[in-house]
Formats: C-alpha cells, structure tokens, sequence
C-alpha cells in the first residue's frame, strides 16, 4: 500500500483545495492530511485565520477524500509524521517547489499544480469585509490596543471617545487613522464593533450604549462586577445577534489554550488542586487604590486567576470563602478558597503584598507547573512521580498578547459565535458573580 501525506490550512475550504486533496490521492492507495492547529499558524504570523482548526478539520472531512486526518502542531513535525506514518510520499502545492526538497532523504516528494485563479488569500479578501473598531477610553490600557489590532487581518481601529476629549484628542493622534470623538454617538456612526477600556464602573453602561446602538463589543476584564448584569448584558447582546466578549487576555493566549486541553485530556489524571496567584506592588496613589473606583486586587486581578479555576473545575462549586486585608476601603491581598465535590482550589491576588504569581494545577497522575508570569504563559510543565517522564512546553507570547482576543473576537463576527470556548458566557457570568460575592461581603473575612 502507497501511503501519501498532504498539508495545509484549509481556510475557506475551496476548489482548489480540493483539486489538490484529489491529485495527492491518486498519488496512492491511503491519504493522510495534516491541518495546521491554530497555534501553529499563529506562531507563522498567519493572524488572518477565518475558521478554526476544528471548522477545518471539518471540511476537510466532508470531502471525503482523507482516510486520515492529522494536526500538525510544530515545526519539524514534517519529518515525525512521515517516519511515525511510514509514508511513501509527501505532496504539496507547487506554489512551495524546492522548499520540501530536504524530505526526499525520508520519502518522494511531489509537488503538485495549483488550480489557476482561486486561493484562500483571494476568497478571504473577496467575502471578508473590514471591522471598523471604535476605542472608548483613552487610558493606558487602550494605548496597546492599536498596534496589536494592526496584527489581525480584517480590522481597522478608525475612532476613540473618551468622557475627556482632550486626552482623546493627544490618544488618537499617536496612531493614523483614529478620528477622535467629542459625542459618543459620533463614534457610534464611524464603526461597526468597539473596544471598551474604560474604568470598571463604566463598563455596564458603555456596553449596554453599545449594544442598543448596534456594536458589537470587546469589553476588558472583568466586564462587570454584577452576574445579573453580566446576564443582562449578554442576553441582550444575543438578542440582537451581537457579539459580546470579555477581553481576558489569558483566556485567549495560546499556551494556556494548549495547556487546557492537555489537563482535561487527562495527562496529570483527575484535577484535586489548583492553586493560582498574581500580585503587583503599584503606586498607592492611583485608581487600583481608590475605593470610589472599585479599586483592589480583587477587582483588578481577580478575573486572571479565577481563569483556570472555572475553565477545568466549572462553575458548580459548593462555596466560596473570600479573605482579604483592607487598606482605605480597599482589597491590598485577597485570597479566595473553592470547595468542589472532589477538589479544593485557591487563588491569591494583591497590590501591596507581593507573591510568587505561579500556578500549579494537582493531579492524580502528576501535576502541572506554570512560572510566574503564568497569565502570559509561554512555558509550562507536567511533571511526574518518575521524573524521567517530565515534559515541557515552549511557546511565543507575542506583544502585548492582545491580538490574540482580537483575532478571536473578529472570528466570532465572521462566524456569527456568541460564545467563544475559550472564555465561554457562563464563565464570564459566574466571575461577575464572584465579584459581586466580593463586593458585598458575602462569605467575607477581612484579615
């Protein structure tokens, strides 16, 4: 039996696509076809991606010309995959003749006739129309949303509104193309999705603005500091077939992606312990330290390491105790302890109390080690009773590690998602929950 292996993205699966699936096939008796995962073209600056690596993987499927389907998930894999498969060859477009030469010590490799006049790149500039993304609040915060915004194909960052004009006059012209906005309104007119930066006491008000105005909405973390809200908020964004999305930066890195899948795979066996922490020791005098502008480490950070907590325990948890040290009406360290059926978690967050922010999550089977910074997680490791089975995992963190939420944020418009599985809505509500739980001092202990 003659074994063939192909590779590609599969965006916008097309004719052309097919046209080659089918002259790899007669190539032999047995195809197998490597998608590329959604991190491995990341990591290519393929930021342009309109169907997920499931999606494709999909269409792939319904041609019906794969007897196999495989991910390929780094580079070098190429050769793994050809040797582990036992293939005889290796086919690919003829738009890469001489870049696959290197594989003929392993197997033949054939390079195969494009079809003329259609490619993905064309389909996606054809069907895809730009976003125009509007800015409220001209903060710190938004100052990094621009650049990492130029990153994703199919937006355009085109306004900015801030309740202070003249600091959103100086913002916008820092960055070509963003017409300041003295009325909200007006912002309104110019775009099609916004970006909310804004203080947290102004979130709830400036997405509901949004959504009954017709945008869709990419809100900072946490979004609201009410679950009834959160559900409101939501609710009415689906209602008008609007995306809303929070903009957990964490939730969208691609590593932790990665390490999320491996734990309920069952790598580390069942999940008995997550312990999660962040801290930073800031300036007492800015806004984390006023108490009239839901200042604290609980609001500031909170959402961060609830992240992995919900996403691999859910949000059925028994009880939650909060125990925090006040200064000035304000959080300076909080501490947070779950109790599940089968598991206890905790997580710890402070401004003027410094710790090791790591995060390790205990198993059956072994465990999993995150470094501090671990919500901008680049590297992690399983780690075993038998150390010789350790494994560590390397990745890029790119930028500021936003244009990962906005590339997913524009897939969801694209593909009309208004929940997003890496920040599912019922995570997001349950976090404002958690919040509100804080806020009024329920199963509180102030230390």
């Amino acid at each position: 039996m003659t074994k063939v292996i192909t590779y590609g993205t599969y965006d916008l699966l097309h004719q052309g696509h097919i046209n080659l699936l089918k002259r790899a096939k007669a190539l032999g008796d047995f195809l197998i076809v490597g998608v590329t995962n959604d991190n491995f073209d990341r990591e290519r600056g393929k930021l342009n991606v309109h169907n997920n690596v499931l999606e494709r993987v999909e269409a792939v499927k319904a041609t019906g010309l794969a007897d196999q389907i495989i991910i390929e998930d780094y580079v070098g894999q190429k050769i793994d995959d050809i040797q582990k498969y036992d293939v005889d060859i290796f086919a690919i477009g003829s738009d890469w003749e001489g870049k696959f030469d290197y594989l003929n010590e392993f197997c033949e490799v054939v390079y195969l006739p494009r079809t003329e006049g259609i490619s993905s790149t064309m389909l996606r500039e054809e069907s895809q129309s730009i976003v125009n993304v509007g800015i409220i609040g001209c903060g710190r915060v938004a100052e990094r949303f621009p650049s990492e915004a130029q990153i994703v194909n199919g937006v355009n960052v085109v306004a900015a509104y801030d309740t202070d004009f003249e600091k959103c006059n100086t913002f916008a012209h820092k960055f070509e193309g963003i017409e300041p906005c003295k009325e909200l309104g007006d912002l309104f007119n110019r775009v099609d999705a916004v970006y909310i930066a804004t203080p947290h006491l102004a979130h709830y008000q400036c997405i509901k603005d949004s959504i009954q105005a017709g945008k869709h909405v990419l809100c900072e973390t946490p979004m609201v500091l009410n679950g009834d809200q959160a559900k409101e908020l939501y609710k009415l964004a689906r209602d008008k077939t609007l995306i809303l999305m929070e903009a957990n930066k964490t939730a969208h890195c691609p590593a932790f992606n990665h390490l999320i899948v491996m734990i309920k795979s069952g790598l580390i066996g069942e999940v008995v312990d997550i312990e999660a922490s962040l801290s930073q020791l800031l300036n007492k005098g800015g806004r984390e330290f006023d108490a009239n502008q839901a200042g604290g480490a609980m609001f500031e950070q909170g959402s961060y390491p609830l992240l992995p907590i919900l996403k691999l325990m859910g949000i059925q948890y028994e009880s939650l105790e909060l125990f925090s040290r006040m200064e000035n009406g304000v959080d300076i360290h909080t501490k947070g302890l779950f109790r599940y059926p089968k598991a206890v978690c905790s997580f710890k967050v402070g401004l003027g109390v410094k710790t090791e922010g790591d995060l390790v999550i205990s198993g059956t089977k072994g465990y999993a080690y995150v470094p501090a910074p671990w919500w901008k997680t680049d590297y992690f490791e399983l780690r075993y009773e038998d150390q010789n089975d350790n494994k560590k995992f390397f990745y890029k963190w790119d930028g500021f590690g936003l244009r990962y939420e906005i590339q997913e944020f524009i897939s969801c418009i694209y593909n009309h998602r208004f929940s997003s599985a890496r920040l599912r809505r019922r995570e997001s509500i349950q976090m404002a929950y958690i919040m509100q739980q804080f806020s009024e001092r329920k199963n509180f202990y102030e230390i």
